[in-house]
C-alpha cells in the first residue's frame, strides 16, 4: 500500500534517456525515421503525442496515405516510394484486404516493435527545448498516462511533429502561409481571397445497419446545410471516409493555437451534413445506413514549415530542377485548397501536375540555424505552393526514411547535417539509401557493387517480341497506348489483332517524353495511317528505325469502328494506359492551366488498375528489348527510362540467376531488388485492391552462397529481400526460382557492398 502524508509540492516522476537520436512525431515520416536509424545502428527514442503511431494515415483520422502515384491518375509511372514505407504498405496490402485502419495501426506498430534499438513513448508530447549555442542538448516530454517526464538527451534530434514543436521551440526559423508571388517568383502564390492557409477535415464512416435507422442530431449541428454550404450538391449518401476531403475548414485560422476551435466546427459542420443526408429526404438510399465512427482529432493539412538551407519553390517541382543532393522524391500535384474551405464558393482545390515527378535536395531536411535539427514530413523546407505537393503522407514517409538515414550518416562521420550536405559527402547518403531499396531519383551507383565485378549468368531470358492474345478486345473509343521500351535498332514490323466494323483508317502516333525518365508523350516520333476494311482481323506497322531508345508510346488513336486485342501476359516494366484524367487528382484529359500561372499544358495519359489494364497484343518480326543479365548490374530498383529487368523466360520452370567471382569477396549483406509494381497506388485505408501481393513478384526462391544455403523464401510479398551473407569470403552466389505471383520471374537486380 502506498499511503502519501501530508507535504510541500511533490515533483513528476522523472526518466532520463541519452541515446544518439530523439524523433519527435509518430506520423508516418517520423516512424521511417526512427526504423531507418535504428536499423543502421542508432540508438533512437520516437516520441508520439497520440495513442497510436501514424498521425492522418492512422485510425484516428483514417486519411489514405499517398504520394507521387497520385491515385494513378497523373503521368508518373512506376512511382511509389520506395523504402520503408513501401514495406509498411506492400504489408498492408497482404494483411489487410478490407483496407481497415484499425489493421494499419496494427501494421504500423510492428514496423516500430521489431527494431530493437526503438524505444517508443506514445501519449508523450514534448513541451520544452534546452539549447546551447544554436544545438539542442534536451528535450523534456510528459505522458499523461503514466505521469512521467522524460528528459531526453541525443546528439541529433528529428522534428516530425507536423506542427514542428522542436522547430518552435528551438529558435529554429521557420514560416507560416503563403509568401508573395514575387519572393520566389511562383505565379501560383496564392492572394488574401482565395487565402494562405490550407485548413483541417474530419471524417466519418457509415454502414448499412439492414433495417431503418432513424438519427436525431445534436443540438450543435449545422443547421440549413443548403444554406451554409455552397457545394452541397456534391453530398452522397455513399461517400464516406476521406472521400468527403472537401470537408475542410480553419485556413483562414491559426491552424495551431486555434486546433481545437477549427475541431469543434467541424463536429458541428459533420453532424448537420449527416443528418441533412438522413433528414432532408433527398436521400432516401440512407435510410438503413447509420454512422459507424466519427473522427475525434482533424487531420491537419499546414501550420509551421521549417526554413533549411534552400527552399523548395513551384518552379523545382513543375520544372523538374535537378540538385546536386536529390535524395527522394515528389510526384504529387501542387494541391492548394481555399482558405474558406466548406463555406466558401470556390473549387475545393487547384490541382496543377508536372509532367513527371520532382527531386527532393536533402538541403530542404534540416534546420538553416540549429545545427543537430533534421526536419521531415510537412515541416519540410518548402514555400506554401511547394508545400502543395510535398506534404502528403507516402512523400513525408520518404523522407523521413532520408533523415533517419542521415542521422546514422552524420554521425558515423562526425558530420553536422549541413556537412553531410556538401557534394563530397552526400554520395554516402544517396548509396545507403539506394541499397535499401529507397528511390534516389537519377542515381545508378554501379561501381559500389560487388555485382558489377561478377559473372553473372541466367538460365534463360525474355526477348519482347510477342504478347498473346488472350480473347479480351478493347474498344478505341479513346485514345490507347502502350509502353513499349524499344532498344534494339532498326525497322521493323508490328502486327496487331484488331476486330474492324467497317471500313476505315486506323491511325499510330509514336511518342515520346522530352525527358528520358519521363511519361509524358509529346514528342511524336513517327505517324501512320493504316487503311482497314471491315472483317480485318490484323494490322501490320511499319515501323521505322526511331531516334535514341527507351520507353516508346504506341498511341492508337480513338476510332469506334475498331477494336484491338489485348494480352493478359503481364511483364515488369510493360503498361498500357488511356488518354483521360481521374476525377479525384485532375478535371479533364489534359492540363490547361491559366496563362501565366507557370505551369504546364500537357494530355494525361493513365493506366486502368488491374483486374483491367491489360498490355496489347501484338508480335513484331525483331525483338523490341532484351530482359537479359545486364540488367542486373544498371543499379535502378525500378523502371526508368527503360525497364531495367532481368525477365526469364516463360518456359522456364525454374529459372536460375547466379553471380561469380574469379576471387573470392567479403560482405555483410545482399540486398535483392524484386518487382513489387511501383506503378501501381497502394492507398492504405477504405479502398480496396484487387491483389493481396503483386503480381510481378517473385514469391518462392533459395539463395546459395558457394553451394551452402542460406536462405529459402516462400510466400514473399515484398520488394526487397536482405540477406546475410556470413562471415566467410565466397565465389558464388546462386539464386534459385521456384514460384513466382503469377508473371514471368523478374528481377531488378541485387546489391552487395564489399566489406569495408
Amino acid at each position: 500500500m502506498i499511503h502519501q502524508l501530508p507535504s510541500d509540492p511533490r515533483p513528476l516522476h522523472i526518466e532520463n534517456r541519452r541515446v544518439e537520436l530523439v524523433v519527435v512525431g509518430g506520423g508516418l515520416s517520423g516512424v521511417c525515421a526512427a526504423v531507418a536509424a535504428a536499423r543502421e545502428g542508432l540508438k533512437v527514442v520516437l516520441v508520439q503525442d497520440r495513442p497510436v503511431l501514424g498521425g492522418n494515415a492512422s485510425s484516428e483520422v483514417r486519411l489514405w496515405a499517398l504520394g507521387a502515384t497520385s491515385h494513378g491518375g497523373n503521368n508518373n509511372r512506376w512511382a511509389r516510394e520506395g523504402g520503408i514505407i513501401n514495406e509498411i504498405m506492400l504489408e498492408n496490402l497482404y494483411r489487410n484486404p478490407t483496407a481497415s485502419p484499425l489493421i494499419l495501426d496494427t501494421v504500423i506498430l510492428d514496423w516500430v516493435l521489431r527494431e530493437a534499438n526503438i524505444e517508443l513513448l506514445t501519449n508523450t508530447a514534448a513541451f520544452q527545448v534546452e539549447t546551447v549555442e544554436q544545438q539542442i542538448q534536451c528535450v523534456l516530454a510528459f505522458n499523461s498516462q503514466n505521469s512521467t517526464l522524460y528528459d531526453l538527451q541525443a546528439d541529433l534530434f528529428v522534428d516530425a511533429s507536423g506542427d514542428g514543436i522542436l522547430t518552435h521551440l528551438s529558435g529554429a526559423a521557420y514560416r507560416m502561409g503563403a509568401e508573395d508571388k514575387e519572393e520566389f517568383n511562383e505565379p501560383m502564390a496564392p492572394g488574401e481571397d482565395y487565402g494562405k492557409l490550407l485548413g483541417h477535415s474530419l471524417y466519418f464512416y457509415t454502414k448499412d445497419a439492414g433495417e431503418p435507422v432513424d438519427y436525431v442530431a445534436p443540438d450543435f449541428a449545422l443547421k440549413n446545410i443548403p444554406e451554409s454550404i455552397p457545394r452541397y450538391r456534391r453530398f452522397s449518401a455513399k461517400d464516406h471516409g476521406c472521400s468527403l476531403w472537401w470537408i475542410e475548414w480553419g485556413g483562414r485560422l491559426d491552424t495551431i493555437h486555434q486546433s481545437e476551435q477549427i475541431k469543434f466546427e467541424l463536429q458541428k459542420i459533420v453532424y448537420g451534413v449527416w443528418d441533412y443526408i438522413k433528414n432532408s429526404g433527398e436521400f432516401p438510399e440512407a435510410r438503413n445506413l447509420t454512422l459507424e465512427w466519427i473522427g475525434t482529432i482533424p487531420g491537419k493539412r499546414e501550420s509551421r514549415r521549417a526554413e533549411g538551407d534552400l527552399m523548395l519553390t513551384q518552379s523545382d517541382i513543375i520544372d523538374q530542377v535537378v540538385h546536386y543532393d536529390d535524395v527522394s522524391h515528389g510526384g504529387w500535384s501542387i494541391d492548394l485548397h481555399p482558405a474558406d474551405g466548406v463555406y466558401g464558393d470556390k473549387g475545393s482545390c487547384n490541382q496543377y501536375h508536372s509532367k513527371g515527378i520532382f527531386g527532393i535536395p536533402f538541403r530542404t531536411m534540416y534546420s538553416r540555424n540549429i545545427s543537430n535539427l533534421l526536419i521531415t514530413g510537412r515541416l519540410l523546407s518548402a514555400t506554401h505552393v511547394a508545400f502543395g505537393s510535398t506534404r502528403v503522407m507516402a512523400t513525408c514517409a520518404a523522407n523521413g526514411q532520408v533523415v533517419g538515414t542521415a542521422a546514422a550518416v552524420c554521425l558515423a562521420n562526425n558530420w553536422s547535417p549541413r556537412e553531410l550536405a556538401q557534394p563530397d559527402n552526400i554520395e554516402q547518403l544517396k548509396l545507403c539509401l539506394h541499397k535499401n531499396g529507397h528511390h534516389v531519383p537519377g542515381y545508378r551507383p554501379v561501381a559500389e557493387n560487388l555485382i558489377a565485378r561478377a559473372d553473372i549468368s541466367v538460365s534463360s531470358q525474355l526477348a519482347l517480341q510477342t504478347l498473346p492474345l488472350s480473347g479480351e478486345w478493347l474498344p478505341l473509343d479513346r485514345n490507347f497506348a502502350q509502353l513499349l521500351p524499344i532498344t534494339v535498332s532498326g525497322e521493323r514490323t508490328l502486327t496487331i489483332p484488331v476486330q474492324v466494323q467497317s471500313k476505315t483508317v486506323l491511325k499510330v502516333d509514336i511518342r515520346t517524353s522530352e525527358k528520358p525518365d519521363n511519361f509524358t508523350p509529346e514528342v511524336s516520333l513517327a505517324q501512320l495511317d493504316i487503311p482497314v476494311n471491315a472483317g480485318d482481323s490484323e494490322v501490320i506497322l511499319y515501323l521505322p528505325e526511331l531516334a535514341g531508345e527507351g520507353y516508346r508510346f504506341l498511341c492508337l488513336l480513338e476510332n469506334p469502328a475498331i477494336a484491338v486485342g489485348l494480352s493478359d501476359q503481364r511483364l515488369s516494366g510493360l503498361v498500357s494506359v488511356n488518354q483521360g484524367g481521374l476525377e479525384a487528382v485532375s478535371t479533364a484529359s489534359r492540363q490547361e492551366p491559366p496563362e501565366g500561372l507557370g505551369v504546364d499544358s500537357f494530355d494525361f495519359w493513365t493506366p486502368q488498375r488491374r483486374p483491367e489494364g491489360f498490355n496489347l497484343a501484338f508480335s513484331t518480326s525483331t525483338p523490341l528489348h532484351h530482359f537479359d543479365e545486364e540488367n542486373l548490374v544498371q543499379g535502378d530498383c525500378r523502371p526508368g527510362s527503360r525497364p531495367w529487368a532481368w525477365i526469364a523466360s516463360p518456359d522456364d520452370a525454374k529459372p536460375v540467376v547466379s553471380f561469380g567471382w574469379e576471387e573470392p569477396v567479403q560482405a555483410d549483406e545482399m540486398t535483392l531488388w524484386l518487382d513489387c509494381d511501383y506503378d501501381h497506388p497502394l492507398e492504405t485505408v477504405q479502398r480496396r485492391h484487387h491483389d493481396r501481393v503483386m503480381p510481378f513478384l517473385v514469391t518462392d526462391f533459395t539463395v546459395t552462397v558457394d553451394d551452402r544455403v542460406i536462405a529459402t523464401i516462400t510466400d514473399n510479398h515484398q520488394g526487397v529481400i536482405r540477406l546475410p551473407l556470413g562471415d566467410q569470403p565466397f565465389s558464388k552466389i546462386q539464386i534459385t526460382i521456384t514460384k513466382t505471383q503469377g508473371s514471368p520471374a523478374s528481377l531488378f537486380g541485387a546489391f552487395i557492398a564489399p566489406r569495408v
